[in-house]
């Protein structure tokens, strides 16, 4: 989904942990630009098994009933049991599968999906859609009649409550069509959000509503009554208006929209092709000396030459392990280029794109992409990226200085080039990694339901809240091994829903996601009274103990790809990455959960891209740190806890070619600015020699030429304009992961005064405050508490180091 919006849908968020979370650059830092590949996963080696006690089971019906208390703050026995019981639901297929028995063995109907009670079949997405339709028709009437000062006062509130509504079926929808394996609920799910999606559209382009919004803000006696909230969402759909060229005149605005739809269907076009030059690579057996023996042999035809698919993971791994310099140089050029058509298409993307902020009155489509962001300029980016590099450099420089040495060492004394990058840093790396374990020691410590163990008894710590294993009802999951998680406020009660699909299965994405599924909202009184207006689809609400108010609670589904368990009796054990990966996931969920706003348009990770990474890139430092892997992180079958220094030697290894990778998204970011800054004027734009340009200025390795890598960089589709943002949200984690949590010293990754302070000048506001005041509050800094360019050059020289 791309911007225009009242009553844009929240967008899920797919991360990862190296270069633009999720897949968003290259899994490593040599790699330049390359294709988006999926990665098998692979089950760990279970061979470390052995005959001794197994930490004590509790009952399924003690737990059942410890979960199901309903008390906010439980006895040290009833939370001991809670807390084994979210350890079995995960880590043991019976325990689940008997957990989870009784609810749907009562169960006379299905609750539907997410017990929404439109989503028993596939064909109630279509009702549902109709009657959200219904209702937003009588909003919309309702904001165009508007004519009082009270009328206009609520019109923010009516606002968000139309995009809400919209939102109801577009996000779950979204998903559904996406992750549901079955295809009737898929093909219902596209429909509903067909039909939705062009209303949504209509409402974007009417005049009268942006009219309606804009009397109101600039009207001091009604604006001035205005909370923080009600003035963020105003703003946010004012702009959002504009962005749909609402106030152009009837011919322009035709263009824009075909203009609009030209760009999604290049962008669509632009990811399907997305493919090499070339299809394979072809060299012979002895030129292949240092790959894999296994892997050789699998891509070696019965005519006895090697035959390598370029965009595999075979072509990486190849580049990383071939010792001839002269194969490695001519495998990189192969993985480095794309079809003259892929470049045509992303210029032609790139030119529409220039034309549609022409159009909505901006000097170039980085401006208008950036005007709602932190940055707000593409001047204050390049800023941030400059101070960045600078900051960078000393490390890049000792890195490849290191990997030259290397070289010189094995006879070759020559520079380092692009394609040494991987082989080099792989020879460094196996010098660090310990040989007296064996490769999957580490995941030992790590089960499925010990990690989720751990991050419930850390954010109990923290925050206060905690994960509540509960029976899920007939119809309400899309797959028997999803797990329904409450998650429980000490003070507040039932906050969220999480639903974890974390097990690998054929028809599923490799890709972990958050999918924020229903936004968090206060449902008003006047709402409750008028049943039309109150939403009572069936999916979760709690009342508030503090206030007395309803509200909709968040609802999200978490997504991954672990291994199924290899037997009933071994759970799924997880890779450190994995574990990293998880947390880095559960920090998006956080901020949905903590997020609690009152109008949902501003609701959790509702907010500027280049604010969304901030509490996922900081979960990450919490996954490496001591005094939180020592809250959970025990042998699966010993229960003896984890050495650290196994993780600091991994740690150690993560480290390893951080500058040069640091640099690879340096680059990245600099060459998004620079292909959406140009002017729809400049016939003359030649993306080949935009790129070559930012490398040649900013690049310790020169590029050679007749390459076109720019054709695997898929995440310009979605994030034009907007690439620097993962970097910036990890330089931001870092500071205050080193001053507010102290680096983790002293237990500083489990004061609760930390995370407090954390969720009361970031988290609980979701996108409803200006973020760089969040960023001013909790590092205490006066001078970023209005942003701009002294700003962004201050937090480039904080570095992504530590």
């Amino acid at each position: 989904m791309n911007n225009l919006a009242v009553l844009k849908p929240s967008y899920p968020k797919v991360r990862g942990l190296s270069a633009f979370a999720g897949g968003y650059g290259p899994k490593r830092a040599q790699d330049m630009i390359r294709p988006c590949i999926r990665r098998p996963w692979k089950t760990s080696d279970l061979g470390l098994r052995r005959k001794v006690q197994r930490r004590p089971l509790v009952t399924v019906a003690r737990t059942v009933k410890a979960a199901n208390n309903g008390a906010f703050s439980l006895t040290k026995n009833e939370k001991k049991y809670e807390d084994d019981n979210l350890r079995r639901v995960f880590d043991s297929k019976p325990f689940w599968q008997e957990y989870n028995r009784r609810a749907n063995s009562t169960a006379k109907l299905p609750t539907g999906l997410f017990q929404n009670r439109y989503l028993t079949q596939p064909v109630g997405f279509i009702r549902f859609a109709e009657e959200i339709r219904e209702q937003c028709a009588r909003l919309v009437h309702e904001v165009l009649q508007a004519s009082s000062t009270e009328q206009y006062k609520n019109i923010p509130r009516k606002l968000d409550l139309l995009s809400d509504s919209l939102c109801r079926v577009l996000d779950v929808a979204d998903f559904v069509r996406a992750t549901h394996p079955d295809v009737h609920f898929q093909r219902s799910a596209t429909q509903a959000y067909a039909y939705l999606w062009e209303y949504m559209n209509i409402l974007n382009t009417t005049p009268g509503l942006k009219a309606q919004l804009q009397k109101a803000l600039s009207t001091p006696e009604i604006s001035s009554s205005w909370d923080e909230e009600e003035v963020s969402v105003a703003r946010i759909l004012l702009k959002d208006f504009s962005n749909s060229a609402v106030d152009l005149p009837e011919e322009d605005r035709q263009r824009f929209v075909h203009l609009s739809n030209n760009m999604k269907n290049l962008g669509s076009k632009f990811l399907e092709e997305m493919t090499p030059a070339t299809s394979y690579f072809h060299l012979q057996t002895n030129e292949a000396k240092g790959m894999d023996p296994a892997l050789l042999q699998r891509y070696t035809t019965k005519h006895g030459r090697v035959a390598l698919p370029i965009g595999s993971d075979a072509a990486y791994k190849a580049l990383g392990s071939i010792d001839d310099d002269n194969i490695r140089q001519a495998l990189y050029l192969h993985t480095k280029n794309v079809p003259r058509s892929q470049v045509d298409t992303l210029e032609q993307l790139l030119e529409t794109r220039a034309e549609i902020a022409q159009l909505s009155g901006f000097s170039s489509y980085a401006e208008m992409s950036l005007a709602d962001k932190m940055a707000k300029t593409p001047e204050s980016v390049n800023s941030f990226l400059t101070a960045l590099a600078a900051d960078n450099a000393s490390q890049v420089a000792g890195e490849i200085e290191k990997m030259r040495a290397r070289k010189v060492q094995g006879g070759k004394d020559a520079p380092i080039e692009p394609w040494d990058l991987i082989y080099y840093q792989n020879c460094l790396n196996t010098s660090l990694r310990s040989k007296s374990r064996k490769p999957d020691f580490l995941s030992a410590f790590f089960s499925l339901g010990t990690v989720m163990q751990g991050l419930s008894r850390l954010f109990d710590r923290l925050y206060g809240i905690r994960f509540v294993p509960r029976e899920t009802s007939r119809g309400e999951t899309w797959d028997p091994e999803v797990r329904r998680l409450d998650v429980i406020h000490e003070d507040e009660g039932h906050v969220a829903v999480l639903y974890c699909d974390l097990f690998a299965r054929g028809d599923k994405s490799p890709n972990p996601a958050h999918f924020t599924l229903r936004c968090s909202r206060l449902i008003s009184g006047h709402q409750i009274a008028d049943e039309s207006m109150a939403g009572d689809d069936g999916m979760a609400r709690a009342v508030s103990p503090s206030t007395g108010q309803l509200y909709q609670l968040p609802t999200i589904a978490l997504i991954c790809d672990f291994p199924r368990p290899p037997d009933h009796r071994t759970p799924t054990l997880l890779s450190f990455r994995d574990v990293q990966t998880l947390f880095h996931e559960m920090g998006h969920a956080i901020h949905s959960i903590l997020g609690r706003t009152t109008l949902q348009v501003v609701s959790g990770t509702r907010c500027p891209t280049d604010f969304a990474e901030l509490p996922s890139v900081l979960m990450e430092s919490f996954a490496a740190d001591q005094s939180v892997l020592n809250l959970f992180a025990r042998h699966w079958e010993t229960d003896t806890p984890l050495p650290y220094e196994i993780v600091a030697e991994v740690l150690d290894v993560q480290k390893r070619g951080q500058g040069v990778h640091t640099e690879t998204q340096i680059l990245y970011s600099l060459l998004d600015q620079a292909y959406h800054s140009f002017p729809p004027s400049s016939r003359d734009f030649n993306s080949t020699k935009t790129l070559y340009n930012i490398y040649d200025r900013y690049s310790t390795l020169r590029e050679p030429r007749g390459i076109s890598p720019q054709g695997f960089f898929g995440h310009l589709v979605e994030y034009g304009g907007t690439y620097y943002s993962y970097l910036f949200d990890r330089a931001i984690a870092g500071k205050v992961w080193r001053q507010v949590f102290r680096g983790g010293k002293d237990g500083g990754g489990i004061d609760r005064q930390a995370g407090e302070t954390f969720k009361d000048e970031v988290l609980k506001w979701g996108g409803g405050r200006n973020a760089w005041a969040c960023v001013s509050g909790v590092l205490g800094d006066e001078r970023l508490k209005d942003g701009g360019k002294e700003a962004m050059e201050e937090v480039g020289r904080w570095g992504v180091h530590g």
